[in-house]
């Protein structure tokens, strides 16, 4: 068991449907929920459902949910003893990790370092490396001389991706299909890169035509113990966001599925990882690589939650509260098959 005090007052600092979700459960656990909201969400279901509510801005994200300092402000008000983020927002920003945790606020989440650790891509191939996990042959390194880039896109080979190194959601990524087509897609990845995520750093990799992308839902505890929860597969995307997610992921054979969640979770210990969250790799054949890791809950976490008849957010409270995981590798159990997909408007 765990010497920390359970949770009793939850801040959550997003909004919709997740938050929404995270009221279910803590409710059922018995913990009091605290909500906040915009200007543009006065009315929402959220709010309406959550224990109490706190107004934290004007409807624009930046002066409202995006606010940390407000967010933490409201939280100590409030009395809160943890925040849950949700999914974006303030979920994956290491500095509000670690400013909540200095605040004697407990983080539904990893601590600061292991998202910072993974939100540098280039930084967290070389860890996997390290940590033995197979990664895209590419160039993952800080000097970013563009005559030495164009010598390294000739070593990794084409067609390749030349990516954002702190980017995400698709943004900052161009394919290049020959030598003649890479200073042009350099610049505008350099270009978006600045503009999305204030660093204009890149990472190339080689490009795999016919590629699946699947991921693996792992779960660690402050105890050591780490397990894995099934894959998913979001190959099915549209400019780079995943439309289809189906759990397990299809046509894998048992031993290709037991090695891929192996290395998932040995990814996750190479940072110390606690909590949620996903390894994505990019699966050929019998080959898989790591792409990068989500830190924090999935969107899409509720058909892994279908197949393996689990509530993870609870496990997020209960890890949070220092307790161990719920089951060990050898008594969790996959049934049945389940799909989300997200509607483009």
């Amino acid at each position: 068991m765990t010497d920390q005090a359970p949770i009793k007052r939850l801040l959550i600092a997003n909004r919709g449907e997740i938050a929404v979700r995270i009221i279910q459960t803590a409710r059922r656990l018995g913990i009091h929920t605290i909500a906040l909201y915009s200007d543009a969400d006065a009315r929402a279901m959220h709010v309406r459902e959550a224990d109490e509510a706190w107004h934290l801005g004007p409807a624009p994200a930046r002066e409202s949910y995006l606010d940390a300092a407000k967010v933490l402000k409201i939280a100590r008000e409030a009395g809160a003893d943890a925040v849950h983020p949700g999914y974006g927002f303030l979920s994956e920003n290491s500095d509000f990790a670690s400013a909540c945790a200095q605040q004697g606020l407990r983080f539904i989440g990893p601590s600061g370092a292991a998202i910072l650790a993974m939100g540098d891509k280039s930084g967290a191939k070389a860890l996997m490396q390290a940590a033995g996990v197979p990664v895209l042959p590419g160039y993952h390194s800080a000097d970013q001389t563009p005559a030495l880039l164009r010598d390294q896109a000739h070593q990794v080979g084409f067609p390749l991706l030349i990516k954002a190194a702190s980017g995400g959601g698709g943004k900052g990524m161009r394919r290049v299909e020959q030598i003649d087509e890479f200073d042009a897609a350099l610049a505008a990845v350099k270009r978006e890169a600045l503009a999305a995520f204030g660093d204009d750093n890149v990472l190339l990799e080689r490009y795999l035509a016919r590629a699946r992308h699947v991921e693996v839902q792992v779960f660690a505890d402050t105890l050591g113990n780490a397990i894995y929860l099934g894959d998913r597969d979001c190959s099915l995307q549209r400019r780079h966001q995943k439309v289809i997610e189906e759990a397990p992921a299809p046509n894998i054979a048992p031993a290709l599925r037991q090695a891929m969640g192996e290395a998932a979770v040995a990814a996750a210990r190479a940072i110390d990882y606690v909590g949620a969250g996903t390894i994505e790799f990019l699966l050929c054949g019998e080959a898989f690589f790591f792409m990068e890791m989500n830190t924090r809950l999935q969107v899409e976490h509720p058909v892994t939650e279908a197949i393996t008849g689990q509530d993870l957010v609870e496990w997020q409270l209960r890890v949070a509260s220092g307790e161990p995981l719920p089951l060990q590798q050898d008594e969790l159990r996959i049934t049945g098959h389940a799909i989300e997909a997200r509607i483009c408007a």
